[in-house]
This record gives structure tokens, sequence and C-alpha cells, in this order.
């Protein structure tokens, strides 16, 4: 089995002006090696047939996303519209910002399959396609964000990926983001 980096994937975790909550002390070729040569502690299926999550123990200083709001760092959060590329609709997100968030214990990259690629219009060679990855204390999923799901279920013209809302899914992803947010540094 093969893995690539996607070229959506490649400035959200390696930025051209590095920022402290994307990969660390990784190039994007070290990544991308690192995926093809070390086995994962487990695989996780995605949310759907065309996704699986691979589970590596962080190698990096990369440090968690997602940090639990407390009454203490409630005040650090920030909230703007923003698209992920020139193509989509800025959808709402919040963050915080002035955090220093604990080391990650695992990386969990997000892979797509080569035929779930070229569907979306990004064709790679190999077997699977990184599409993003989580930054997590335990080798467990975090919860795809409620935003994220509902872009899926608009499809692929709207940067989705064509799969139906899962509204069972939806509230525990609400659940969890209800009291989570990611951070920026």
């Amino acid at each position: 089995m093969s893995i690539a980096l996607t070229d959506f994937a490649l400035p959200r975790l390696f930025p051209r002006e590095p920022r402290r909550n994307t990969i660390q002390d990784c190039t994007p070729e070290a990544f991308e090696r690192h995926l093809n040569e070390v086995p994962p502690l487990k695989v996780l299926d995605g949310y759907a047939p065309f996704c699986k999550l691979h589970v590596h123990r962080n190698w990096t200083s990369t440090r968690c996303l997602a940090v639990p709001i407390t009454d203490d760092n409630r005040h650090l959060l920030r909230s703007d519209y923003e698209a992920r590329t020139r193509d989509e609709l800025p959808v709402l997100v919040r963050w915080f910002e002035g955090l220093e968030p604990p080391v990650a214990g695992y990386l969990i990259p997000i892979l797509y399959s080569r035929e779930q690629l070229a569907k979306e219009g990004s064709p790679i060679q190999a077997d699977w396609g990184v599409v993003g990855c989580m930054y997590t204390a335990e080798p467990e999923e975090t919860p795809m964000a409620p935003i994220t799901m509902m872009r899926n279920a608009l499809g692929v013209e709207e940067g989705g990926s064509g799969v139906p809302l899962d509204r069972e899914a939806y509230r525990r992803s609400v659940e969890f983001w209800r009291t989570h947010a990611n951070w920026r540094g």
C-alpha cells in the first residue's frame, strides 16, 4: 500500500509560513516516508468506505489540536468566516489564540482512496492520499467538525466528498465541539 500527501493537505499540514498548530520538526517528504515505512499502531474506519485513519505514535513535537473549553480559557476563543480554498465558500469557524496545548501523543493521518480523490478532481498515483491529520492525546479519532459534515453532504462541487449527512454522527460531533475548539499559534 502506498500513501502520498495530496495537494489539498500539503499547505494545511506544512504551510510555507510555519505555524505552531501544524506538523512540527518534519518535512513533507519525511512525513510521507514515515507513513510508507512505519506501520500504524492501528487502522480505524473513517466516516465513509473510502476513508481510513492510520494511528501513529507522534514522532514530532506537534501539539494536540483540539483543546477543552474551560472557564479559564473561554476568553481566548476567536471566530471568523473562512474558506479552506479559494473555490470554497467561507464558513464560521472558531479557535483559541494564546494557548499552549500539550504535545500530541498521536498523529492520525486521514486517508482517502485514490478512487475518491479522482472523483473529487484530485488524482494521485499512490493507493491512498493524505487529506488531513489529527494531532491527539489518545489513539482515537477526533470527531469531524459539524461544518465539515455539512460541506461533505453538499457534494464535491462545494468542496465536500458527497457523503450524505449522518444525523447521529452529527449530534455526536456537536457534543464534542460544543466543549472543544482548535487553537492557532
